[in-house]
């Protein structure tokens, strides 16, 4: 695991800059000119590389992204037993996948993709045990994720 403020020191590099972190996370809330995506996100995952030794792939998300998975809730209604998580998804996946998923869902574990999205609703304090994990959306759904609370999701807009 990389302490924050070590990555925090490992992001501050040319084009990158107002730099903050949130909790033993992995979330990075910073400011960049670039406007190229691909190559901000490629930028970033070459720094991790040379100063971790290993890869570690980067999903990047902006304040205006943010603002709308936050305001995207599909969930806005939840059931005071419920919580809710997003993962946030390398790209948009296959529809067909999505439909394959969607026939897993019970009253307990409910799922809906919107986009780069896909926002889960669970039991409090299931998680852990919910099949929609991140590795189990990774498999199925063929992308790469990571899996964030609405706490967090929302914490990180202030970044």
């Amino acid at each position: 695991m990389v302490k924050m403020e070590a990555l925090k020191t490992m992001l501050a590099m040319p084009g990158i800059k107002n730099i903050s972190t949130y909790i033993q996370s992995g979330n990075v809330g910073f400011d960049s000119a670039e406007t190229d995506r691909e190559k901000l996100i490629a930028k970033i995952e070459a720094r991790l590389v040379k100063e971790l030794g290993w890869e570690v792939k980067t999903l990047l998300r902006t304040k205006r992204e943010l603002e709308s998975v936050i305001k995207g809730n599909p969930f806005k209604k939840l059931p005071e037993e419920m919580a809710l998580h997003v993962s946030f998804l390398s790209a948009a996946p296959d529809a067909e996948l999505v439909k394959q998923l969607m026939q897993l869902q019970t009253d307990a574990e409910q799922f809906s993709v919107w986009g780069t999205e896909a926002y889960i609703m669970v039991k409090k304090g299931a998680y852990g045990e919910t099949k929609f994990s991140n590795t189990f959306l990774e498999k199925k759904l063929k992308v790469a994720a990571t899996t964030r609370n609405w706490a967090t999701v929302n914490k990180m807009l202030e970044l």
